[in-house]
C-alpha cells in the first residue's frame, strides 16, 4: 500500500474515498482535510487530479507522507482552483471551518465544473445543514448521504450561475497621515479588517531609510506595506505560507504604489536568506501550541544581521520572555493595552 494511504483519513475525507471507483478516466478537482488521501486514491483511476492547498505547510506534509507522487496528481498551493474544466469537484470541509471561505470554494468548484459534471462535498458534522443550504443555492438538486462520521452531498451542474459573488473586500486604514489600502479574501488572516496585532506592530516599529525589513506571516500585507511607505529606499520581504495572503500583499503594494516589496511563499524559512535584515516583524498565529512562534523566532535570529531587531506581537508574552533569550542577546517585553510587543536584539 502507498504510505500516503496508511495515514488514517479524517471522517470527511473518508466519505469522499467512497467515490474513487467512479472517477476512472475523469478530470478531478479536490482539496483535502488531511494528507491528500482522496487525491492519491483518485489518481489511481482518474485521468488527472488537481489537489489544492491554501497552506504550503500542509502541501509539504502531504509530499513527505506520500513519498512518490503519481505523474497525474498535481499538488498545488495557489490562491484559486485551477481553471479546469473538471468532471468532478470533491471538496471536504471541517465543522470548525470559515463559512465565507467555504462559500467561496463551493462557488469556485461549481464554476470549474463542466456542465454535467458532479460535485461531491463532505463534512465531519453529522448534523450539518449549512453546507446543504449553500449547495442548494448553486445546484437544482442536492442528494444528502448521512454517515456516522459526517455527511456527503452529491450534485450535478446543469448550467452556469447567473451571477458570481465577489468575496473580496477592499478597505483603507490610516498609518499616521497616510491612508493605506488593503484587499483581502476569505482565508486571509483578519479578512475585512485590520488586525489589532498588526496595528500594535506598526505603532512600535521604527523604520529608517534604506532598511531591509522582513515581515514573517504577512497576512493581508498591512504591516509590510506600511513599513515600505514609512521611509525612503526601504526594502521589504513579505513571507507567508498562504498564497492568498501573498496575493493580498501584492495587491496592496501595487495599489499603494510600493515598488520595493517582494512576496515569498514559505513555510519553513528555507527561502529566506541568512544575515540579511535589519528588522524582522512577526505576528505568529496562536494555534499549534507555539510551534509557529518558535519557527518565527528561529527564522528571525537566523535572517537578522548582527545588531538587528525582531518585534514579536503577542497576547501571551510569557513564552517569548522565557524562550527568546536562548537565541537573542537582549529581550524586552513592552506591554500595551491589548497586546505586548516583545523586542529582541541579535
Amino acid at each position: 500500500m502507498n504510505p500516503f494511504l496508511s495515514v488514517p483519513a479524517r471522517p470527511q475525507e473518508e466519505l469522499l474515498l467512497e467515490l474513487v471507483s467512479a472517477v476512472a478516466g475523469k478530470r478531478v478537482l479536490c482539496n483535502t482535510a488531511g494528507r491528500g488521501q482522496f487525491a492519491l486514491a483518485a489518481a489511481t483511476e482518474a485521468q488527472q487530479v488537481y489537489c489544492h492547498f491554501l497552506d504550503l505547510y500542509h502541501l509539504q506534509q502531504c509530499r513527505i507522507t506520500a513519498g512518490e507522487i503519481p505523474t497525474n496528481l498535481n499538488l498545488l498551493c495557489e490562491a484559486d482552483f485551477s481553471a479546469g474544466p473538471f468532471d468532478l469537484a470533491a471538496l471536504s470541509f471541517s465543522k470548525q471551518g470559515d463559512g465565507e471561505l467555504v462559500r467561496d470554494l463551493l462557488q469556485q468548484g461549481h464554476e470549474r465544473l463542466e456542465v454535467g459534471g458532479r460535485m461531491a462535498v463532505s463534512t465531519d458534522n453529522p448534523t450539518d445543514s449549512f453546507l446543504h443550504d449553500e449547495l442548494r443555492k448553486l445546484f437544482a438538486k442536492v442528494t444528502r448521504r448521512p454517515g456516522s462520521g459526517g455527511v456527503l452531498y452529491l450534485a450535478t451542474k446543469t448550467g452556469s450561475l447567473r451571477k458570481l459573488k465577489n468575496f473580496a473586500c477592499e478597505f483603507p486604514f490610516r498609518d499616521g497621515a497616510r491612508l493605506v489600502h488593503l484587499r483581502t479574501r476569505p482565508g486571509v488572516f483578519s479578512h475585512r479588517q485590520l488586525d489589532g496585532g498588526a496595528r500594535a506592530l506598526m505603532n512600535e516599529m521604527q523604520i529608517q531609510p534604506g532598511m531591509r525589513v522582513l515581515d514573517l506571516g504577512c497576512g493581508s500585507g498591512a504591516v509590510a506595506v506600511a513599513a515600505a511607505l514609512r521611509a525612503e529606499n526601504v526594502n521589504v520581504a513579505a513571507a507567508d505560507s498562504n498564497p492568498r495572503a501573498l496575493e493580498a500583499t501584492a495587491w496592496s503594494a501595487s495599489k499603494n504604489e510600493v515598488q520595493n516589496l517582494t512576496t515569498i511563499l514559505d513555510c519553513d524559512g528555507t527561502k529566506l536568506p541568512d544575515d540579511t535584515y535589519d528588522l524582522v516583524l512577526a505576528n505568529a498565529p496562536y494555534f499549534a501550541n507555539f510551534r509557529i512562534a518558535e519557527h518565527f523566532a528561529r527564522t528571525a535570529v537566523r535572517t537578522l544581521i548582527v545588531g538587528g531587531t525582531a518585534l514579536f506581537v503577542t497576547k501571551t508574552p510569557g513564552w517569548y520572555t522565557e524562550r527568546l533569550p536562548k537565541w537573542f542577546s537582549h529581550v524586552e517585553p513592552r506591554p500595551g493595552k491589548n497586546y505586548t510587543i516583545v523586542v529582541a536584539k541579535k
